[in-house]
């Protein structure tokens, strides 16, 4: 089943889901309405998506549930992903969301996804400017499953994204 990002279904499982939430990101960019004040060396301006997001983290974290994300990264670090670390990511974080960086592995899919409550799992669609387009509900259990084993594998090998920061970013 196809789902629209933004629509009834979408928000849906973001806000149905009992237990836990995971995202794998494995895109190097994204688009992202910031990234331009960040490599221009501006103050960080207003980021409304970010605040409702980081809004969704606490209040899902207050009612006990857990979010977690892991990306994969090559090095080196893209432009983007500097700026994810240090002025995208930090605010999640501070909501209660654990994020971690791992690096890509042909053993992990190229594909972003997200997994709830360790079920459901849902392939995202990025077009070629790093925009999501679509999401597709992969109810097949084998995906599920691999899914699972595949968030597993990532928080691992994850670092926590303050340490990794630290580490890659410090000169």
């Amino acid at each position: 089943m196809i789902i629209t990002p933004g629509g009834p279904d979408w928000r849906q499982a973001f806000d149905s889901f009992s237990h836990t939430a995971f995202r794998w990101e494995a895109r190097q960019d994204y688009e992202d309405e910031a990234v331009g004040a960040f490599l221009a060396g501006e103050p960080k301006p207003p980021m409304p998506g970010k605040e409702r997001w980081c809004a969704r983290v606490r209040a899902a974290c207050a009612a006990g549930k857990v979010m977690s994300r892991a990306h994969g990264v090559s090095e080196p670090l893209t432009a983007y992903m500097r700026y994810e670390l240090t002025w995208s990511y930090p605010p999640n974080v501070a909501a209660g969301e654990d994020i971690r960086i791992a690096p890509l592995s042909p053993m992990m899919p190229g594909r972003d996804f997200w997994l709830f409550d360790s079920s459901a799992l849902l392939w995202l669609d990025y077009d070629g400017a790093g925009r999501l387009v679509s999401a597709e509900l992969d109810d097949d259990p084998a995906s599920v499953v691999m899914a699972n084993n595949w968030r597993d594998a990532a928080l691992h090998a994850g670092t926590a994204l303050a340490d990794y920061a630290r580490e890659k970013l410090a000169a």
